[in-house]
């Protein structure tokens, strides 16, 4: 009886050493992504302290296009100089966060998926900026100047800061995200996970989820959700290009 009571404390112990193995490592999973998204934010809060000190030079930057604005509270000027730090701040803070979430994902990748991000990191911060600037110099402009040709003698535009900037940061912000498509396919390609002949039988389907992802993450107006979509879809097939003729795959 004795036996079998030190073999049951045994196995006892077992199953609790065994659940602390298994808990141990989603502990320690949760605590490093605590970890990189506390340095992102603090990255994120000190680049945005550091574009207030530029805030009027960036309000005017950014409203440019539309050209004089008003604000219609009195604390609407202040919080546009706030939400324009912050946006900037994040802006400046991209490198950081895209390299925060790589080294949180490294420890569950093999060894060639981290040769293969790790190579791929540079690019997704250079797409990104360049799909932020597409849409701010070339979309932007053209996006206002439609808007504002609705204007008659009768009818004329006011437009708000605050109300501006919020549109501005729903249109521009899609495109650096956007412009990140041709590097996802090339990355599934590299993975063995998507062919070119794949991605041409999906074509249809990318075509019109590009609408619904339009209208999703754009601004309420079938202006913006066209001028996403657009992109996406010859974003999509330069994609298949690179794959196709590049990759050979």
């Amino acid at each position: 009886m004795e036996h079998e009571s030190v073999e049951h404390d045994e196995q006892i112990k077992r199953v609790v050493n065994e659940n602390h193995d298994t808990e141990m490592p989603i502990i320690n999973h949760l605590e490093e992504f605590r970890k990189r998204l506390i340095i992102s934010l603090i990255t994120v809060g000190f680049c945005s302290i550091i574009s207030y000190y530029f805030a009027e030079e960036l309000v005017g930057f950014i409203t440019a296009p539309a050209g004089k604005l008003y604000y219609m509270q009195p604390a609407e000027a202040f919080f546009t100089y706030m939400k324009v730090s912050i946006f900037v701040g994040f802006l400046v803070s991209v490198p950081m966060i895209v390299y925060q979430g790589w080294a949180f994902l490294v420890p569950a990748l093999t060894i060639r998926e981290r040769a293969i991000a790790g190579a791929f990191i540079p690019a997704i911060i250079f797409l990104f900026f360049v799909g932020i600037a597409f849409s701010y110099f070339l979309v932007l402009p053209t996006g206002i100047q439609f808007f504002l040709g609705f204007a008659t003698n009768e009818l004329q535009p006011l437009l708000s800061v605050g109300n501006y900037l919020d549109f501005v940061i729903m249109f521009i912000l899609p495109f650096g995200f956007v412009f990140e498509l041709p590097l996802i396919l090339v990355i599934l390609a590299r993975l063995g996970l998507v062919t070119s002949k794949m991605l041409i039988a999906k074509r249809n389907i990318v075509i019109f989820g590009a609408f619904v992802v339009g209208a999703i993450i754009s601004p309420p107006e079938v202006f913006s959700q066209v001028m996403i979509a657009i992109p996406m879809i010859v974003l999509y097939e330069v994609g298949i290009f690179i794959i196709k003729y590049i990759m050979k795959k």
